[in-house]
């Protein structure tokens, strides 16, 4: 565990722009961050990255569902009573906790498939361990569960009016359009069904930066298997998910597969696939066997007929589902520590983000030499524009002298940086400096946008 790590990315975040705390000039509001102009590129890295791994699937449809929907969904699922965190109020101070994450501190742990009666039994068996960490004292209360969903007061107009849930989970969009999706007559089973959203969790204490917030974001696909064929197919999934990894350019030491001990009742099986982030190791993305309960569910509050005629079997049958299921900020923060690295270079200390060359916010860097310099000037926006037709995106960047400048480059993940010197003006060359080892070399000027190219497409 490497607390100071995370506290040296969350700086690194706010200096160069990858990642803003929410509402910040209004005192913040815990749990919400909002990405700044480099986190927004590597957001759409990362979703552009998952996307097109579910599109190398000929059988996968994408959905965009409503983050609105009717109470009725999440009764269904189980959402409505069944998604809560343990928590418990200091008496003294009054501050909210998680009860669980209080009793990790101690050393307890507390199942999240545990019910309120077992987590209150476990933690007043440790009250005499357990300290307030905002006023210090051992005074709680009772631990009561708190529901996840978070409410909304869209279109209540009167007393009766049904509460309104924001979706807790971008899947349940899924499972109640399954049928719509079936229906256009070139999907059949087994195919899967993609998308990339907002949820929303009314957390007790939203905490490790991205990693546990009030609002995120997610990438799930659901896959409609038959009940026969859906364990070999969970199979390859737990397989082609541990491999994307691959695409990112994350460390495989850093990675590691968890099975879940205690499976929520509905569940046939449940793997996590695990990340060491600077607090430890922690859940990345979920590839869970779901059985058919969800379809189940539905059918069952709506009415409507959720099985499928299988064709090739002439059997009838309520399709199995497999979920893989990433959160978007986690995968960012992940890359984000993955990369995070400091050295020396030329005798001085420096901070750098090792990317790898796709995932990079900014691909290149473009700079004259000495920026009071007209003809170096207008011959690197020449550069410039030339690169940019090819690449991007990339940036202009002439503030401070050339050591900042492949410092900040540096320091945000840019891979290659060029310079227009006086030579490029005699013979249109121009040093092109790789991040990882700053070694430079003369490029011709249309050559770049090519090399720059080839270490994308690695």
């Amino acid at each position: 565990m490497d607390s100071s790590k995370l506290d040296k990315i969350i700086s690194l975040c706010k200096r160069r722009g990858f990642v803003y705390p929410g509402s910040e000039i209004y005192g913040g509001f815990a749990g919400t961050y909002d990405w700044g102009p480099l986190g927004t590129e590597l957001r759409g890295n990362v979703v552009k990255e998952w996307t097109e791994a579910m599109e190398d699937h000929e059988n996968m449809a994408f959905l965009d569902s409503s983050i609105f929907t009717a109470a009725k969904v999440w009764e269904a699922s189980g959402h409505i009573s069944g998604f809560s965190d343990p928590m418990v109020v200091c008496n003294h101070c009054h501050t909210k906790f998680r009860a669980d994450h209080l009793l990790d501190v101690i050393g307890v742990v507390a199942d999240e498939k545990m019910t309120e009666k077992q987590i209150n039994a476990i933690f007043d068996e440790s009250r005499d361990k357990l300290h307030c960490p905002v006023c210090g004292k051992k005074n709680f209360g009772k631990v009561a569960a708190k529901s996840l969903l978070a409410t909304s007061n869209l279109g209540r107009f009167e007393d009766e009016d049904q509460e309104v849930y924001l979706r807790g989970e971008t899947a349940q969009g899924i499972f109640i359009n399954y049928k719509n999706v079936l229906s256009l007559g070139w999907y059949s089973i087994p195919f899967g069904i993609a998308q990339v959203g907002k949820a929303f969790r009314n957390e007790i204490s939203p905490r490790q930066f991205l990693f546990r917030k009030r609002e995120f974001e997610q990438m799930e696909m659901q896959y409609f298997v038959s009940p026969k064929k859906a364990p070999a197919a969970y199979e390859d999934w737990k397989k082609e998910r541990m491999t994307y990894y691959d695409r990112l350019g994350v460390k495989k030491e850093k990675l590691r597969w968890k099975q879940h001990e205690n499976l929520v009742f509905y569940a046939k099986d449940a793997w996590d696939i695990q990340y060491e982030y600077p607090f430890g190791w922690n859940e990345l993305e979920g590839v869970h066997y779901r059985g058919d309960y969800d379809l189940s569910q539905h059918q069952k509050f709506s009415g409507v007929d959720m099985a499928y005629y299988d064709e090739e079997t002439k059997e009838r049958y309520i399709p199995h589902v497999i979920e893989t299921s990433v959160g978007v900020d986690r995968t960012i923060l992940m890359l984000l520590a993955d990369a995070y690295d400091e050295d020396e270079m030329n005798g001085e200390k420096r901070v750098i983000l090792r990317f790898k060359a796709n995932m990079a916010p900014i691909k290149a860097a473009v700079f004259p030499l000495l920026k009071n310099k007209p003809d170096l000037v207008k011959k690197a926006r020449e550069v410039y524009g030339l690169v940019k037709k090819e690449i991007r995106p990339i940036v202009f960047d002439d503030n401070g002298n050339i050591g900042k400048r492949y410092r900040r480059q540096d320091e945000i993940g840019t891979p290659y940086c060029v310079t227009v010197d006086f030579d490029t003006l005699q013979d249109d060359t121009v040093t092109l400096r790789d991040r990882d080892t700053g070694k430079q070399e003369r490029v011709k000027i249309g050559e770049v946008a090519s090399v720059i190219r080839k270490a994308i497409e690695k």
